[in-house]
């Protein structure tokens, strides 16, 4: 789960599709929509970094 409380680097190389908050500022980040930010984290994983491998190619 998801900790507030926990916000090191772990907590900010994944994303958690499940909370809406990180949905909208990854959205928002990578410039996609909601649902082709769940798309690409169901497609890459939860990493940052893979997601926006998978976004870029």
């Amino acid at each position: 789960m998801d900790s507030k409380q926990n916000v090191g680097s772990p907590d900010r190389d994944r994303i958690n599709v499940n909370e809406d908050y990180e949905l909208q500022y990854w959205s928002e980040k990578f410039n996609i929509s909601r649902d082709e930010l769940k798309e690409a984290v169901k497609a890459a994983g939860t990493s940052v970094k893979d997601v926006q491998a998978y976004l870029n190619k």
